[in-house]
């Protein structure tokens, strides 16, 4: 495909994604009736429809073909080339078109910072000072993190085994054991340091909430709402300890087992049903549903989909995700509250309205990650019983 054509094919998608479908679900339905287009072509039009959604309002918003329009702008594109009408190319800007481009954009606070109206409130609350800041790094891509499986090999190692498939990285700042992808990230899935499980995709937010944690050698350790089990295998690869996975929809467990046999750690999962005979836990890990507001540079189309009754629902979840976790914490043991969210409703709100309710139970810690150059956005707090 042709660069325009790549334009073209993006427009088509984004314009679906405008009327109601789902990004993800529009570009796959694109790339099947698209056998010609090759893993690069899927990348570079995935790259488009993405770059758009993340400043879908800082780009005026309107018809995906507006909206290529004014990302080339932005991105010094050669315009006229990509809009040739060549080929499979967009048709060539009119006279119109041209004058759009040309005219500033009215915009409000919240569309300067690519974010619902309704939802701008509740941002400037939960940052204060830093939400102008933070929602302009939202509109960029994410890195990719990997995590060194430390019972498998050493940083060094996984470094050169990664070389060997062109991947190159490099060590991330201030978390252990994580390594920045600087270069071919989308062949990592298909090399063989991550196909023998040196190495594991996760990012450096969710690495550094679970370094964060004093784990006891001999520990039993629940990751209680495990989706893929990415947080579980980082305990079981980091800790001394028995590890247990549950999640209320247990196929999203399904990959669990080859995942930790691939890394070398056992992982046992748990039906909801079959927890309370389980016994006591020295560690709840509650990685509970959320918004995902910290982590929308990976997924946009989340953040103009979210409505404020999701949100409240949503809520209303994570409330429940502690009440149920709560009583499956040994005497001294530790309930861990985790989301990757940055708003203060799903976060600090709810871990204060379950101790208001559980006086019995006291915050130990808390910490605040935000959407940065070394990682996503995460949540984490600590508490134990009185």
């Amino acid at each position: 495909m042709t660069p325009g054509a790549r334009v073209a094919a993006a427009i088509a998608v984004l314009d679906q994604i405008q009327a109601g479908a789902v990004a993800e679900q529009a570009l796959t339905a694109w790339a099947r009736g698209s056998r010609f287009a090759g893993s690069k072509d899927r990348a570079a039009v995935r790259d488009h429809v993405f770059d758009v959604l993340r400043a879908k309002r800082s780009l005026g918003d309107g018809t995906g073909r507006q909206l290529m329009q004014r990302l080339a702008r932005r991105e010094n594109w050669p315009l006229a080339e990509l809009f040739s009408g060549d080929g499979h190319a967009p048709d060539p800007l009119t006279a119109e078109e041209l004058s759009a481009l040309d005219a500033p954009l009215a915009l409000s606070a919240a569309a300067v910072c690519d974010l619902p109206d309704w939802l701008w409130p509740l941002w400037q609350e939960s940052l204060a000072d830093r939400a102008a800041s933070v929602a302009e790094v939202q509109k960029g891509r994410a890195d990719v993190f990997l995590r060194v499986n430390m019972r498998k090999a050493s940083v060094t190692a996984a470094i050169d085994a990664l070389a060997k498939d062109d991947v190159t990285v490099i060590a991330h700042p201030d978390v252990a054991g994580c390594l920045r992808v600087t270069g071919n990230p989308r062949r990592v899935k298909t090399s063989a340091a991550y196909l023998s499980g040196l190495v594991e995709l996760q990012d450096a937010a969710s690495q550094r909430a679970v370094r964060r944690i004093a784990v006891p050698d001999g520990a039993r350790v629940l990751d209680y709402c495990a989706g893929g089990g990415g947080k579980g295998l980082a305990f079981a690869d980091l800790y001394a300890a028995t590890v247990f996975a549950h999640d209320i929809a247990p196929q999203r467990m399904r990959d669990l087992p080859a995942r930790a046999a691939r890394a070398g750690v056992t992982i046992k999962t748990l039906a909801t049903d079959t927890l309370s005979d389980a016994g006591k836990f020295d560690l709840v890990f509650c990685d509970a549903p959320c918004t995902g507001s910290g982590t929308w540079r990976r997924a946009p189309d989340a953040k103009w989909r979210l409505t404020p009754d999701d949100l409240a629902k949503l809520m209303q979840s994570q409330g429940e995700v502690l009440e149920a976790a709560a009583p499956l914490v040994a005497e001294a043991g530790q309930l861990v509250y985790a989301t990757c969210s940055i708003l203060a409703h799903e976060n600090s709100r709810i871990v204060s309205a379950f101790c208001g309710t559980h006086p019995e139970w006291q915050i130990m810690d808390a910490h605040q990650d935000v959407p940065d150059a070394n990682g996503d956005g995460f949540y984490t707090c600590t508490l134990r019983r009185i």
